[in-house]
């Protein structure tokens, strides 16, 4: 990262420390002075726009100006959150809500049964595994053991065919960096084997569990959480090696934004590689044909069967020669084909599944049919097929919900699958495919009555007249009177869809007499591609008019109102947040960006940020660069301004959305405040983007952003 600031400005900074006003109880005015913060001059030319970047020096999270920053800033925040009487009995509450036992849903190799539980407060979810369904579970990995505080978090797991070897990474401070070991099922003993400087990669066995492939990046420098990760390659380790014997399978040094990915068929002939770019829907599938699956193939001998970079494919299995790819090509809610790679010409395609009204989301092969989990209006539909594509019969699902987690082998006579809601705990079902019953095998018992809650699916008009689906979870028999605080969560970006799901966070907002509510924004994948290109590139502004619609709706249904009215997102959802305040920031009460992607002139120079280009554009393209330039939250702060209340977090160790954005989009909202609402920063060590924060991190997290909207929304806890 660049390094731009003078010494002179961190010892300005540690000298001066911080100064805060004192904080009253619960009075309208609130008044905070924050951390100096220097501007800088430095000024980039983009196209003949010239662009002040005043905070550059933020960019560096380990500079001592910016490490002094970021501890003044932390003492203020704390300061602030812990003047609000509120806060401890929050937090009480969600420990408390947050006490019971989770499950994982089970699969299983070998006959034996491996799934994940945490027993209410550990950290991190352990894995276990058992010899029978009914029998007793033994602790086959506990990822608490690994660190005293709960930051080393399981990320990959791959069980080898036999089920003697469990291949599995691990991140640390959620980092995107992972590292494999392989650990021995029958003593719980890891092996010297031990990988490094892997991302975004799974693990597949060879079926003589000999070894398996993964993909990593060449080793960094020493600004290993912020350089650009380029040149993904493909190995195969063998077990008892080490890394630097690794075969090196494929690679590509004439594209070196391509990730690669293998994946060993079921039937254990082929490899095949799922090479992408980006987060651009549009993928290549690769093979190398693994007669002797003990000497895989090197760079030369693959087969590109889907080089056209056309469409999505995903592979679902194989009959022999003739796979089964999961596509949305001509079929923007997908549809099932099935390819014979003796004969991969185009004219020669199956369709086994032809595209529906739901859009087709996941497919596994299980018991010799194809399990679908589809998408009705943003909630699931779990159907069976036949392999030849007939339609044979819908599973019923308990409530409007999500189904996730489906486990099974193209062989079992049963599959395992998770299904939760905003007032439905994640609860594990079984299914008998001989006798065609549906069983409960794990359901929480939690300390939580939702009979006197609701959800309901609302639509509402965008500014273009777009149809758009909204979930808005409260307590039964609520007056529409305009008082309720409200918390509005959206997301909006990268085909992801934001289905009904369940949060210990959630639950306590709504007893203390909150609304929660959920749009399903353009951007999104609720309705298929072409509801995600509504909200991509130069239509990413509709994303942002869907949002503040929903707020409007809410205002004028008289769900809430204004002064009680909170946004929230992360990630690409951090970067809604910051889009929405800079356009309409009389209409939010309060707002809670998390790791946002503030700067959207410069994200694509830091770790992955370049594969956002397919989803955002990039401020090089001379015609991007308006369209970013107009939104960018960090360039859209207008100095004089009434901002509502803003509490941003983020983590010092994020490799995925790099702090400096956070840090940057803080010092400046700072700056240009002109009200009394407070504008802070939460800056998590040892943590990162959000995946595999321990337990205890996550509920201090949520307690002080509800402690937060209790005292900047008015609200009072009995």
């Amino acid at each position: 990262m660049p390094q731009s600031l003078l010494q002179s400005f961190a010892r300005g900074l540690l000298l001066t420390g911080l100064v805060t006003s004192a904080l009253p109880t619960l009075t309208a005015a609130q008044t905070v002075q924050y951390p100096p913060a220097p501007k800088g001059d430095v000024m980039d030319d983009y196209h003949g726009t010239k662009v002040a970047d005043p905070y550059r020096w933020l960019e560096d999270p380990d500079a001592p100006a910016t490490r002094a920053w970021i501890d003044a800033e932390n003492r203020v925040t704390e300061a602030y959150l812990a003047g609000i009487p509120a806060r401890e009995r929050i937090r009480e509450r969600l420990r408390r809500l947050w006490d019971y036992p989770k499950y994982g849903a089970p699969f299983h190799k070998a006959g034996r049964y491996f799934f994940f539980k945490n027993d209410g407060l550990q950290n991190q979810s352990v894995l276990y595994s058992q010899a029978a369904l009914t029998g007793d579970p033994s602790v086959l990995l506990d990822p608490n053991l690994l660190s005293a505080d709960g930051t080393v978090a399981l990320s990959t797991l791959a069980v080898s065919e036999d089920g003697r070897l469990v291949a599995y990474g691990t991140s640390a401070s959620g980092s995107d960096w992972e590292e494999f070991r392989v650990r021995d099922v029958a003593t719980g003993r890891d092996l010297p084997d031990h990988l490094r400087w892997i991302k975004f990669s799974g693990a597949s066995w060879t079926k003589d569990g000999a070894g398996f492939f993964y993909s990593r990046y060449p080793e960094p420098g020493d600004k290993a959480l912020s350089d650009v990760n380029r040149f993904q390659k493909v190995y195969y380790h063998r077990l008892g090696t080490d890394q630097t014997r690794d075969v090196l399978v494929y690679e590509r040094p004439d594209q070196p934004d391509w990730g690669m990915n293998a994946e060993v068929t079921d039937d254990g002939r082929y490899a095949v590689l799922h090479v992408w770019l980006g987060t651009d829907r549009r993928n290549r599938i690769y093979y190398f044909d693994l007669k002797d699956p003990t000497h895989p193939r090197v760079t030369g001998d693959v087969v590109r069967l889907l080089d056209a970079f056309d469409a999505s494919y995903a592979f679902v299995g194989n009959d022999g020669p003739v796979f089964y790819f999961l596509t949305d090509l001509d079929a923007p809610r997908k549809r099932i084909i099935a390819v014979d790679t003796r004969h991969p010409e185009r004219a020669r395609w199956r369709e086994v599944i032809p595209q529906g009204a739901d859009v087709l989301e996941e497919v596994h092969i299980i018991h010799d049919l194809f399990v679908t989990s589809a998408m009705h209006d943003a909630s699931s539909r779990l159907r069976l097929y036949a392999l030849d594509g007939r339609p044979l019969s819908d599973l019923a699902l308990p409530a409007l919900g999500t189904v996730g987690s489906i486990t099974g082998e193209r062989h079992d006579a049963e599959m395992f699958y998770a299904f939760t809601s905003f007032l439905y705990p994640t609860t594990i079902f079984r299914y008998d495919f001989k006798s065609g019953a549906t069983s409960v095998f794990k359901a929480p018992n939690i300390d939580f009555d939702p009979s006197g809650y609701e959800t309901k699916q609302v639509f509402y008009t965008s500014k273009d007249g777009t149809r758009v689906p909204m979930f808005v979870t409260h307590r039964k028999g609520l007056t529409l009177d305009g008082s309720h605080p409200t918390y509005l969560y959206g997301y909006g970006g990268f085909n992801i869809s934001l289905t009904p799901s369940f949060s210990v966070a959630t639950l306590v907002w709504l007893e203390m007499g909150g609304v929660y509510a959920v749009p399903n924004l353009r951007g999104g994948g609720e309705y298929g591609e072409e509801w995600h290109q509504a909200g991509m590139l130069e239509k990413k502004q509709n994303v942002f008019d869907d949002f503040i619609a929903a707020a409007e709706y809410l205002i004028a249904q008289g769900y809430t109102a204004t002064p009680k009215l909170a946004i929230a997102g992360g990630s690409n959802g951090g970067l809604l947040v910051g889009a929405a305040i800079t356009q309409r920031p009389e209409l939010f009460g309060a707002a809670l960006p998390a790791v946002g992607v503030m700067d959207m002139l410069r994200f694509h120079k830091f770790t992955i940020g370049w594969a956002w280009v397919t989803d955002y554009g990039s401020a090089d393209s001379a015609a991007q660069f308006p369209y970013l330039y107009k939104y960018s939250p960090l360039h859209n702060i207008r100095a004089g301004t009434r901002y509502p209340a803003t509490l941003v977090t983020t983590a010092d160790h994020d490799d995925r959305v790099v702090p400096g954005h956070s840090f940057k989009f803080t010092a400046a909202l700072q700056a240009a405040q002109a009200g009394p609402q407070p504008v802070l920063i939460e800056i998590e060590t040892k943590a990162g983007h959000g995946a595999g924060k321990p337990t205890s991190k996550v509920i201090e997290e949520q307690a002080d952003r509800l402690a937060f909207l209790v005292r900047n929304l008015g609200m009072t806890i009995p």
